[in-house]
């Protein structure tokens, strides 16, 4: 009655958005993409893997996918378990069966640590992890704030000068690299980015399609921070809202508790309001070791959802 196959690149495209669009619809986080846009990621995101997909089938059916994704450019021995069932095959197994070969593939592949991540409101995907022997490790929230009337006197070091990054400037792209991976070095699943994977998607990536821009803070001359902030209009047409995204955000450690990471988000809230919108989103690690949560609730950032992240040793 149950097929479990491997994806077929070329083919199975259309299928695999089809049931991502119908088990994440109702996220608050998620838009739908379409199988040109996944067929762009497989040909140009230098970082992603197209190996390790898979598709259920029940009675010829497609109704659910799993990726057991190794990450190209990580060198840590951990894999992550990307599963997507429609709902309404949901607790018939098919779930169980997905990670269960995910993990076989990860374990083939020679990977040691397998992740998963799933949503906290979806408790049969929790109890599903729990009794594979998974242990939570993480929290992640995706936050949301309405951008009228923000409030200023946050302690924003008003010292501190901002220089947008120029996009077809090499030393302003080898600049933002260096710094988003000294200002992450230290955060939960952090590795290097490449210069090739920060220009990917600073001008070729599908999310964000709309005034991607990237900030640095200036101190005496020297680029402390950065903060980048974009508008994606497909994620605005079917959520109903009018939403800017803070997609990242670092100050180096030297730097930190002086007020330069609310001058950025000060700043990257005044060019999205700028722009027209209404809201403003981000996501964070809870256990962030930066406390970036303290800072972003004080500027008026509230929980919409939750993540759960899942460990087990293979």
């Amino acid at each position: 009655m149950l097929k479990i196959r491997r994806f077929m690149k070329g083919v199975d495209e259309p299928i695999w958005v089809g049931i991502l669009s119908e088990s994440r619809k109702n996220r608050a986080d998620w838009r739908s993409i379409t199988a040109e846009e996944m067929l762009r990621q497989e040909q140009e995101n230098p970082s992603f893997d197209p190996e390790g997909r898979f598709v259920a089938e029940l009675e010829q059916r497609p109704v659910g996918v799993v990726h057991a994704n190794v990450e190209k450019l990580r060198e840590e021995r951990t894999g992550f378990v990307r599963l997507d069932v429609i709902p309404e095959s949901r607790g018939r197994g098919i779930e169980r069966q997905l990670v269960e070969t995910a993990l076989k593939e990860l374990k083939a592949r020679g990977m040691a640590i397998a992740q998963a991540s799933v949503d906290s409101g979806e408790l049969d995907y929790v109890r599903l992890l729990q009794e594979l022997k998974f242990e939570q490790v993480r929290v992640m929230s995706f936050m949301e704030m309405e951008l009228a009337n923000f409030p200023q006197g946050i302690g924003a070091d008003r010292q501190i000068s901002i220089k947008a990054l120029r996009k077809d400037r090499e030393e302003d792209m080898k600049l933002w690299t260096w710094l988003l991976n000294e200002t992450f070095r230290e955060h939960f699943n952090f590795r290097p980015n490449t210069l090739e994977e920060m220009r990917h998607f600073l001008l070729s990536d599908l999310y964000y399609n709309k005034d991607k821009q990237v900030f640095f803070a200036v101190l005496d001359n020297e680029t402390v921070g950065h903060i980048g902030v974009g508008i994606d209009e497909k994620y605005n047409l079917e959520k109903h809202v009018e939403a800017g995204d803070i997609f990242t955000i670092g100050v180096l450690k030297k730097h930190r508790r002086r007020g330069i990471g609310a001058r950025l988000m000060l700043h990257s809230l005044e060019a999205l309001q700028a722009k027209g919108m209404t809201k403003a989103t981000l996501g964070v690690d809870n256990y962030n070791p930066t406390e970036a949560m303290r800072l972003y609730e004080k500027v008026g950032f509230k929980v919409k959802k939750k993540d759960l992240v899942f460990e087990r040793g293979l």
